[in-house]
C-alpha cells in the first residue's frame, strides 16, 4: 500500500462556528502529497475536520451538505460550518452501519430534500425513505415516501441518488437474511426506484413494485457514466467486493453466487476484489473513471470501466465514507468515528483532491 507523506506544514488553521458543538471543532487548510506509482503524485487538502460518523456528501452551489449518522446535516460554506439536528418521526436506530443514511437533493433545490434512515419499533428494525425540510436552525421529517425496508444488525445499504431519469434511487441491504435478497416481494437486498412523490415509476420491471434490480448483499455506492448507464458498488461476504453493471429486472446473484461465479439468469460482476477486500461505499464518476470510497482499504479507488480494471489512488487517510465529484475535482469523506476505526484528534474529515492532481 502507497503512503501519504506531508508535503509542506499546514498553512492554515481556522477556528469554525459550528452550531450545537464545542469550540474545538475547526476546518484545517492544507497539503498532502500522494505518492503513485513512483512518477505522478496526487495532492489533497483537508477542508473540515470533526465530523461525527458522517455518510453522504452532497454539493449545491457553493454549498457543501453532509449526513451524519447521529441525526445531523453539516452545512459547509465560505469556511463557515453549521450543524442542524434533523427531527425525525422515529429514533434512530443504533445499530451497527445504522442511523441517518443517505440524503439526496432535487434540481432547483431551495428548503426540501430526501434522506434514508434507520429506526426500531417494538424490537424490530426498520429503514424509511423520507423528504425533510431546512428551517432556519434544523431539518424536519415532513413526508414518508417508503416506509418498513428490512433493518438488522449489519447491512442496512442506505444511499439514495436521483438519476438522470429524475427518478430517486435506493440501495437496500439484506439486513443479514440473505434470502430475502432474492425475494421479489422483499424491498431487502435490492436497488429500488421510485418517483420523487414516493409512487411507483411507470417504466420499473416488475409491476407494482419498487424493485429496479435484485440479488443484492449490501449496496452502498450507485453513479452513472455520461451515458446514463447505472453502476454500484457492493459489499461481499468474505472479501469479492464487487462493482456492478445495474440493469432493471436483472438478478445480481447473491446469496447464490458471488466472484467469478456464474448461474443463469443471473449477473455476474464487472470487476471484484478477489480474496482481498475493499469493503467499499460511496461512488462517483468523473472525467471518464468512477472513484469509490474503501473502508477497510482507508483509501480511494479509481475504476476504469472500459479497461475493468481498478487502483488505490489514496490511501492512510483512514476508513473513506463517500466520494463526491465537482468539475474542480473529487470531495471525500472519512467514517473513522464509526465504532472500526482508529481515529485520530481530527477525525472524522472532509478532504478535497483537485481535478488536476488526478490526471
Amino acid at each position: 500500500m502507497i503512503c501519504i507523506r506531508i508535503l509542506y506544514p499546514l498553512i492554515a488553521l481556522v477556528t469554525l462556528i459550528l452550531t450545537g458543538c464545542s469550540p474545538a471543532q475547526n476546518t484545517l487548510t492544507g497539503s498532502k502529497e500522494q505518492a503513485m506509482n513512483n512518477s505522478e503524485q496526487i495532492k489533497y487538502e483537508i477542508i473540515a475536520t470533526n465530523l461525527q460518523v458522517p455518510w453522504e456528501i452532497v454539493k449545491i452551489g457553493e454549498k457543501l451538505y453532509i449526513s451524519e449518522r447521529t441525526g445531523f446535516i453539516v452545512e459547509i460554506e465560505e469556511q463557515k460550518i453549521n450543524r442542524k439536528r434533523v427531527q425525525l418521526e422515529k429514533d434512530l436506530s443504533n445499530q451497527p452501519e445504522a442511523g441517518l443514511l443517505g440524503i439526496s437533493f432535487p434540481e432547483g433545490f431551495t428548503d426540501t430534500a430526501y434522506a434514508y434512515y434507520s429506526y426500531v419499533e417494538r424490537g424490530h428494525y426498520f429503514q424509511r425513505v423520507v423528504e425533510i425540510k431546512q428551517t432556519n436552525d434544523s431539518w424536519k421529517e415532513t413526508a414518508t415516501l417508503l416506509d418498513q425496508i428490512p433493518g438488522g444488525k449489519f447491512h442496512q445499504g442506505g444511499r439514495i441518488e436521483i438519476g438522470p431519469d429524475k427518478r430517486l434511487y435506493i440501495t437496500t441491504g439484506d439486513a443479514t437474511v440473505p434470502e430475502l435478497a432474492q425475494d421479489i416481494n422483499s424491498l431487502a437486498g435490492k436497488i429500488l426506484r421510485m418517483n420523487l412523490d414516493g409512487s411507483i415509476p411507470d417504466d420499473n420491471p416488475f409491476e407494482n413494485s419498487y424493485v429496479y434490480s435484485y440479488g443484492h448483499r449490501n449496496p452502498q455506492g450507485l453513479a452513472w457514466d455520461n451515458e446514463g448507464q447505472l453502476y454500484a458498488t457492493e459489499h461481499g461476504a468474505s472479501a469479492h467486493d464487487e462493482i456492478n453493471r445495474i440493469q432493471k429486472g436483472k438478478n445480481y446473484g447473491w446469496p447464490t453466487i458471488q466472484g467469478d461465479e456464474r448461474r443463469e439468469g443471473m449477473e455476474a460482476p464487472i470487476i471484484h476484489s478477489g480474496e482481498t477486500t475493499w469493503a467499499p461505499s460511496g461512488m462517483t464518476f468523473l472525467a471518464g473513471k468512477f472513484y469509490f470510497a474503501s473502508l477497510r482499504g482507508e483509501g480511494i479507488r479509481e475504476f476504469d470501466p472500459i479497461a475493468k480494471t481498478e487502483q488505490l489512488i489514496i490511501s492512510d487517510v483512514g476508513r473513506v465514507r463517500d466520494v463526491l465529484s465537482t468539475p474542480e475535482g473529487l470531495y471525500a469523506i472519512t467514517n473513522n468515528t464509526d465504532g472500526r476505526g482508529n481515529p485520530t484528534n481530527q477525525d472524522d474529515i472532509l478532504l478535497f483532491i483537485p481535478i488536476n492532481s488526478l490526471k
